[in-house]
């Protein structure tokens, strides 16, 4: 800190120089923190299921296979089940692709077990007794205009009718509310009556996607998800139970690499910001050439200058990559606010923080050692005389 105001003095010389510079490390970080709490989220999921209050129950082999109706029951006798629903994702398109919006196919205890939406009763019973009835939430409602009683169609991308049509066409009976304020995530999906779905499919008939259970207590969640998956122990249909959070990052997990994803975009970003920076203290200590030399001719060791120049490029990484990491932090709180589970997110803290500290120091010092090298070897007399 002795020569912190020399450091400051630099980077003060050419200010739009380094308020860009500045800018550009804090998008850099913005990302790389938003990015890596995706990953890190991804990464951790299917780690711990202590905690949680509901548990999905999905084939092994991954969303793509089936289970059996039968399974209902049998998950229902487990101690510490409070309730259990199945669920088929449909992924039915409405007018244009463009449009979509989750759609699935559930049981017509979904409500029981569902906890972050409520519907009211009237409505709810009118969803049990309707046969191509459909409830969807206030959100989605509202960007469509939908009011209750009107026929929703919806063109199938998976499951066909038996009748070879692949349009189904439902009733809306009802309109929820998320538990949330400010869940959007929770009011933008379409629910429909399973049996109505399983009688009128091509093919699959008796079979569901997942199962989703609500059970007494968090504490119990291991016990209880270990208990489940032993109902198919040895079976052609063996289970996984794990957290919510958990299967929202295996579903996501079903349509891309996310950690090959993040991997290449913050490579990508990182290597252009070392181009970036690594220019930006080139040309900074190429215009100060005379300055160190006369920093040395004052006495200034090599060492000295090298440090201040490695010090200069750290110090301008560092300003950027914390305005960078505590804006992810605030951008990353909001996302998981409105999205809920449909993007897993970690918070930016702890681990994240430790491996973006690492990166500011790294990058600090590959893009200032070459400038720091060349101010230590300099010659005073050639470097006054502007050789």
């Amino acid at each position: 800190m002795k020569y912190f105001h020399l450091v400051w003095a630099a980077l003060m010389r050419r200010k739009t120089r380094t308020i860009f510079t500045v800018v550009s490390v804090l998008a850099a970080f913005l990302l790389f923190g938003m990015l890596d709490s995706v990953r890190t989220a991804f990464a951790d999921a299917g780690n711990r299921v202590s905690g949680a209050s509901q548990l999905i129950t999905m084939n092994k082999l991954g969303l793509g296979s089936q289970l059996p109706l039968s399974m209902q029951s049998q998950i229902e006798r487990v101690p510490g089940v409070q309730a259990v629903t199945h669920i088929d994702w449909f992924g039915g398109i409405y007018q244009d692709p463009k449009n979509f919006f989750p759609n699935m196919a559930v049981g017509s205890n979904i409500f029981a077990v569902t906890r972050d939406v409520t519907l009211p009763p009237e409505q709810l019973q009118a969803f049990q007794t309707t046969q191509d009835g459909a409830v969807v939430g206030a959100a989605l409602a509202k960007k469509f205009g939908w009011k209750i009683g009107d026929k929703i169609p919806l063109e199938a991308t998976i499951w066909p009718k038996k009748d070879g049509s692949n349009t189904w066409t439902f009733t809306l009976v009802g309109i929820f509310h998320a538990n949330k304020a400010g869940d959007v995530n929770a009011e933008s999906q379409m629910l429909f009556r399973w049996k109505y779905f399983d009688e009128a499919r091509q093919f699959g008939k008796g079979s569901v996607g997942w199962y989703q259970e609500q059970i007494a207590s968090p504490d119990q969640a291991e016990r209880i998800a270990r208990a489940i998956d032993a109902i198919s122990a040895n079976s052609d249909h063996e289970t996984k139970t794990e957290t919510a959070n958990a299967f929202a990052s295996s579903f996501i997990s079903q349509f891309a690499n996310i950690s090959l994803i993040v991997s290449g975009i913050m490579a990508a970003v990182f290597f252009t910001l070392l181009l970036l920076t690594g220019n930006t203290m080139a040309q900074a200590v190429r215009e100060r050439i005379p300055e160190l030399a006369v920093l040395k001719t004052i006495g200034f060791s090599n060492r000295s200058v090298l440090s201040l120049v490695l010090a200069e490029a750290v110090f301008l990484v560092v300003i950027g990559g914390v305005l960078g990491m505590l804006l992810a932090m605030a951008v990353v709180g909001g996302l998981k606010a409105k999205m809920g589970n449909t993007l897993p997110m970690a918070n930016v803290a702890g681990s994240i923080w430790g491996e973006a500290i690492v990166l500011m120091l790294v990058i600090g010092v590959i893009v200032g050692v070459l400038p720091a090298l060349r101010g230590m070897r300099l010659k005073i007399v050639d470097a006054l005389a502007g050789r």
